[in-house]
Formats: structure tokens, sequence, C-alpha cells
């Protein structure tokens, strides 16, 4: 993930969606953003049932995501983003989730979706990322 992060340039050009790039590594940074700083309040009840019994399976299950899909609020970047600084940023969580290990996470309850699976980290973190290097052509 880290190499494929490296090639992008801050005039890489979405091949679908809206954001642009350092838009783009903004909202991949939120969802480390949700395990390691207390910026986004956790969801509360009918969102957090709501998330928990509907989302969570196409967050966390092993089927890709689809092209244009909708995001939660928090997700949404429409303000002008720092490509290097949010490049940066989102390589040092990918490093520091490595780091941690698939024991850290493995039981470990998410901020949206309640107690995940090691595996269940492993394909929320990983499909989220992969669908937008793919997004940008990486």
């Amino acid at each position: 993930m880290v190499e494929r992060i490296g090639k992008l340039q801050p005039n890489s050009k979405a091949v679908w969606g809206k954001m642009n790039i350092a838009q783009m590594l903004a909202h991949c940074n939120v969802s480390y953003e949700l395990v390691y700083e207390n910026k986004i309040p956790k969801p509360s009840g009918i969102k957090k049932l709501f998330l928990k019994f509907v989302i969570k399976p196409f967050v966390v299950g092993e089927k890709p995501f689809r092209k244009n899909g909708k995001t939660a609020p928090e997700f949404l970047m429409v303000d002008k983003k720092d490509f290097e600084f949010e490049k940066k940023r989102l390589v040092d969580f990918l490093y520091k989730t490595q780091e941690l290990g698939e024991g850290h996470f493995h039981n470990k309850e998410s901020h949206s979706f309640g107690v995940l699976t090691k595996t269940e980290w492993n394909n929320l973190f990983y499909k989220h990322l992969d669908h937008h290097l793919q997004q940008f052509g990486v």
C-alpha cells in the first residue's frame, strides 16, 4: 500500500468520483482518525444500530466497495486539502497500524461497528484504501 501511495502525484486524476487527490487522501485518513484520534464523536441511538447492523457487513465483509457509493458525512471532503501533508499522514497511519500488529486489533471495538475481529479490521482498512487507490489508478 505504501508503494502504491508513493506513486500518487499532486496532479493525479480520478478514474471516477468527485474528490481530487488531496481530498481522497484526507478521506482515507478518516478511517485511521477514528481509531487513533478522538476527533469525531461516537454514533449513538438509531445511527449506531444502523451502522452496526446494516452498514457493517458491507464495510468489513469480503466484497469490494462499488464505485461512487455513498459515504458517511464524517468522510466527506469538500474543502481544499494539502496533498503532501495528507499523503504523509496516511503513510504514517499505515506504519503505526502495521507496528501495532493484528493482535492489537483482534476483538477491539471500532468507532462505528462494535467489536471487530482482526480479519474484519483488515478488511475495513484494506478494502477502503484499495478502493481509493484504484480510483486514482495505482
